[in-house]
């Protein structure tokens, strides 16, 4: 299974902190606006979704998957966003997401008092933190599909 890249997200559609790792295709457009597709397609998503469920539901949108990637969101009780792009057989990514967020977020830039909620994260300690614990995970694997 393969990790392609991640994008961090705040409440207000800033990206936060993007890393990457298995990526092979790039989209030919500056990362600010390749950041401002990707929050606006999660923003369409999640209306979509919540319209049109015949349930209500407290998660919405969690997931899509193509025939060559799978995009898995996080979304926090305070609103920070987690985009984790990985290959179609990657299982229990909602749980390494939430993880991340708890063991590596949390500790490494919510707690970090240099941190200004709102900027880009630019912590060495948290880019190295989260690389540990991204090549770590069962998902990881430098081999490209």
């Amino acid at each position: 299974m393969t990790i392609h890249n991640m994008y961090i997200f705040d409440k207000f559609g800033t990206l936060l902190y993007y890393a990457e790792w298995n990526r092979i295709k790039q989209s030919g457009i500056t990362r600010e606006e390749e950041a401002k597709l990707m929050y606006g397609m999660l923003y369409s998503l999640k209306s979509f979704t919540s319209k049109m469920s015949p349930t209500d539901s407290k998660e919405g949108f969690l997931n899509y998957k193509t025939n060559k990637y799978a995009l898995h969101y996080y979304e926090t009780a305070t609103g920070l966003k987690f985009v984790l792009n990985t290959d179609t057989a990657a299982t229990g990514v909602r749980e390494l997401l939430q993880q991340l967020y708890g063991k590596v977020f949390v500790e490494y830039v919510n707690r970090n008092p240099l941190w200004v909620p709102g900027t880009p994260i630019e912590s060495e300690l948290f880019k190295v933190k989260l690389d540990e614990f991204i090549k770590q995970s069962p998902l990881y694997s430098s081999k490209s599909i």
